[in-house]
């Protein structure tokens, strides 16, 4: 049997420098390519007799594919059936697991960013979370592949995840069930005059979604919509197309993104075509370093055409472009073949989007004055205001901050975009008169 298959690889390797030969590749490089595949005949022969447990040629196969796509990149990988099955019913909008998007950083999986209403969300994992261990076993030594197949099982199971997160000396542990997650893609509400979109992924519904939310938006606001906000913060991305067709609905004209491969003559553009569904309308848009890839290509084109202020923190700096190979009979192979470039011709790859206007996620604490807030109504023998209403209100504090009322802002960042869109809204009206 072991004969049978060392001739088999023999034969293979024949074929492919056969091949490479045949096609101009030149001898020398012909001959490397060669003894490089003789040489992984060799390793996959010994393993196979030689290891301490029987494994199956299968497994020492799709290892030995996984391995070689991931020695490119943190993105290319192998797809088995059941995870090319998985992928292409998330991309629908619904899948099983924690709601997490992750990626493998020296040797350990990073936390892009949860996904809104999901365990992992509710359990307050964090954008930049490590996560060292699963359920005890540690991920060092791991494939991001292997451990995002861990952390995914029936639903309703329990797993532990220990995190390590940055200000924190102490490892985090946090426990949470598995659930179904069901990925509703934009959700959106009226903030006074203002109108605010939350787009949590790039599935196939995305650009629908939005279209609809913006329909029902202009049916409750009609002429007072003043402006509007685009919140992509955590957003980890998705669908290349689904991204050009946001985009899209607020631009008129111009580039969106473009992709550039290997070869010189592998470049696409995407434009945008004409139409803008807000009317020109003030917008902003936030991102932070959970915002990723589809995301940062709507950020990158709407604030590259000045369409839109773009707010918050630095993105999260992928700008690839991973295509999906199915293999016919097997799972498919998921390989990084471009990168994508903004409309300014800008690569997005490790750097991200930088923000107009950089805002801290912060938390807003009422300062107290010691006493030192003397007022003119404070001084004996001041004159009296000659208007009703002269006098201070009720319920509202010396320090002008409201007392017992004054509440905590709840999304510092959210809270900054709605002034700048007030304010741009205030100053066109006092312009226009």
């Amino acid at each position: 049997m072991r004969k049978s298959v060392t001739s088999l690889f023999a034969l293979g390797v024949l074929v492919v420098a056969t091949s490479l030969a045949t096609v101009g590749v030149p001898q020398a490089e012909s001959s490397d390519t060669f003894r490089q595949l003789k040489l992984f005949g060799d390793v996959f022969e010994r393993v196979r007799a030689e290891y301490v447990e029987e494994v199956t040629d299968e497994m020492l196969i799709e290892s030995a594919i996984n391995g070689m796509l991931t020695a490119l990149d943190p993105h290319s990988g192998y797809l088995d059936a059941k995870k090319y099955r998985d992928m292409q019913v998330q991309t629908k909008g619904e899948f099983g697991g924690l709601g997490i998007e992750v990626t493998m950083e020296d040797g350990l999986v990073k936390v892009v960013s949860p996904i809104d209403d999901t365990p992992a969300y509710r359990a307050g994992i964090q954008a930049g979370d490590v996560i060292t261990h699963i359920n005890s076993e540690p991920v060092l030594g791991m494939s991001l592949a292997e451990a995002v197949e861990r952390m995914r099982g029936p639903v309703d199971t329990s797993i532990a995840l220990t995190l390590r997160r940055a200000g924190r000396d102490d490892p985090l542990d946090v426990s949470m069930a598995r659930a179904v997650i069901t990925i509703s893609p934009v959700r959106w509400r009226a903030e006074g005059d203002i109108g605010y979109f939350r787009v949590t992924a790039f599935n196939e519904q995305t650009e629908a979604s939005l279209r609809d939310a913006i329909d029902q938006l202009e049916a409750n606001l009609g002429p007072s919509l003043k402006g509007v906000v685009v919140d992509l913060r955590n957003n980890p991305g998705g669908l290349l197309e689904q991204a050009v067709a946001v985009a899209d609905i607020f631009l008129d004209r111009g580039e969106i993104v473009s992709t550039r491969g290997r070869r010189t003559d592998n470049i696409q553009r995407f434009n945008a075509r004409r139409g803008d569904l807000i009317d020109g309308r003030p917008m902003v848009v936030l991102i932070n370093g959970g915002s990723a890839s589809a995301s940062e290509i709507v950020a990158g084109a709407l604030q590259d055409h000045d369409r839109a202020i773009v707010m918050g923190t630095q993105s999260f700096g992928k700008g690839s472009v991973q295509t999906i190979m199915p293999l016919p009979g097997h799972g498919a192979i998921r390989l990084t073949t471009a990168r994508y470039y903004t409309p300014a011709g800008t690569s997005i790859q490790a750097k991200g989007i930088l923000p107009d206007i950089e805002v801290q996620q912060s938390r807003v604490e009422v300062i107290d004055q010691g006493g030192a807030g003397r007022r003119e109504a404070d001084l004996r023998g001041r004159l009296e205001n000659d208007q009703q209403g002269g006098q201070d209100e009720e319920g509202i504090s010396a320090d002008g901050s409201g007392g017992d009322e004054a509440a905590e802002a709840e999304d510092y960042q959210l809270d900054r975009a709605l002034d700048l869109l007030r304010g741009v809204a205030m100053f066109g009206a006092r312009s226009i008169q």
